[in-house]
Parts: C-alpha cells; structure tokens; sequence
C-alpha cells in the first residue's frame, strides 16, 4: 500500500512539473510582423526611388535579390522582370507574385514597374 502511494504521489509530481513545461523548436522570425513588415516596407521605399534607365546591374545593387525573375525575348528585344514582395497582407511563410511588384528591363535598361507596365508588356 505505502509502494502504491509513493507511484501515485511520484506520479503526480511528474505531471505537474511536465505541465507547465514549453518546448520552442525553430527560429521563425520571418513570421514575426515586424520583419516581414519592415522588408517589405523597404522594398516599397527602393522601388520608389528608382529611376527609368537604370541598368539592370544597378537596380540588382540597390534592390538585392529578386524574390521571383522572368526572361523572354520578343521581336527579338530583351525582357527580364525581377518581383519583389511590396504587399503581403500576412505572413505565411510563402511569398506570391501577387505580394511582388513587378520591376521590366527591356535589353538592360528599367522601362517600368508595377502591373500597369507588366500588362502592357503582355499585350506587345
């Protein structure tokens, strides 16, 4: 009987100290609203300051990595669009290319952004 008491007093113990125990796997800061906020904040403030006619190596310098590119050739001229998230509305851990605006290079050279100059590139 004394054996069973001290299991269930032992028992009981353990529970109570497991229970208030919490367990962080992971460094997920992207996921906190500041980070993501703040990133895409900045990307907003770099795309406003750019400039038509901008080489593409300059707009790479100030912007940094692109979160998606595209590249197509149409009568034979050079196109390249690099996306940048500017407008998630939460984070989920996945960027869009509807969170990106949208940058055009025309033979190297910045001719436009956002969805204005990406649809009339698609109606050429």
């Amino acid at each position: 009987m004394k054996r069973t008491v001290v299991a269930i007093a032992a028992g009981l113990i353990a529970i109570n100290t497991l229970a208030g125990c919490v367990v962080a796997v992971g460094n997920d800061d992207w996921d906190s609203n500041s980070s993501w906020k703040s990133h895409q904040e900045e990307n907003r403030r770099d795309i406003a300051k750019l400039e038509l006619g901008k080489s593409y190596d300059q707009v790479i310098s100030h912007m940094g990595t692109p979160d998606f590119t595209e590249r197509l050739t149409i009568d034979d001229k050079d196109f390249q669009i690099l996306y940048y998230q500017t407008n998630s509305k939460h984070s989920d851990g996945k960027i869009t290319k509807n969170e990106c605006t949208p940058l055009l290079f025309e033979d190297k050279k910045l001719t436009g952004w956002g969805e204005t100059a990406l649809n009339h590139l698609k109606a050429s």
